[in-house]
């Protein structure tokens, strides 16, 4: 679905990426995961179109991700960002209509698309006559899921979709994303920093540090074969911030 080749980026002298080559594959969920920093939010949006390499391509399946065809590439892409990145101004119907209206979608099919999506996220259809600030944390993030799949895209691109949530919250946002996940059989992006969440996602796996990838494979790899200190230093942390969440 997407490859990068040879793909470096460079902010202020320093690489934020450095010569990645990764092809992401159909119908399955890739998870790039590392600490702060390391390039795996400059991939989301490498791919969506929204940076530009500063050298290598970004191609989506035979069509390199140019000024040319990046709008078009779009529209079959979802996109979920941190706190749903909802506009203000609109509600939530509003919010997860804009493009099929846009495109000039018919009113029935704009109606019958909702009314799925609604059963498909356990959202409560009262929600979307609100304003996102009227909304929990939790349903803006439904609703954003909501927009981001209004057109049936290819592929899901949610890049820290449920790092603002609450743990509890975001316990629940996460089992329900694993089961839309399964039932729908798209092409995942994710990106997160929690190892755990990684983990409940993740067909594959990709560690990321100062802007290369460490590790690559499914995520018991991980933990039976990492691939150096760092990543057994990583999973150390990891599991020592979990254990003191759980302690607190």
């Amino acid at each position: 679905m997407f490859r990068l080749d040879a793909v470096t980026k460079v902010y202020r002298g320093k690489p934020a990426l450095e010569d990645i080559t990764l092809a992401i594959g159909p119908g399955e969920t890739t998870v790039l995961i590392g600490p702060s920093g390391c390039g795996k939010t400059t991939i989301c949006g490498l791919m969506i179109g929204l940076i530009k390499p500063d050298a290598g391509t970004v191609s989506f399946g035979d069509a390199r991700l140019d000024a040319k065809t990046v709008n078009a590439i779009r529209l079959r892409l979802g996109y979920v960002i941190q706190d749903g990145g909802l506009f203000p101004h609109l509600t939530g119907r509003q919010n997860v209509c804009l493009m099929a209206k846009y495109l000039k979608w018919a009113s029935a099919r704009i109606t019958q698309r909702v009314a799925d999506l609604i059963a498909l996220t356990r959202l409560a259809p009262e929600v979307l006559e609100r304003y996102p600030l009227e909304m929990s944390g939790g349903q803006r993030q439904r609703v954003s899921l909501m927009r981001a799949l209004m057109l049936d895209p290819d592929v899901l691109l949610l890049d820290e979709p449920l790092g603002a949530l609450d743990p509890m919250v975001r316990a629940d946002v996460q089992d329900d994303l694993a089961a839309i996940f399964r039932r729908l059989h798209k092409t995942v992006v994710l990106v997160t920093h929690d190892l755990s969440e990684a983990s409940l996602f993740a067909d594959r796996l990709i560690l990321m540090r100062n802007g290369r990838i460490v590790q690559d494979g499914p995520t018991s790899d991980l933990f039976n074969r990492p691939a150096e200190p760092f990543v057994a230093r990583f999973i150390g942390a990891q599991q020592k911030r979990a254990s003191k969440g759980a302690i607190q």
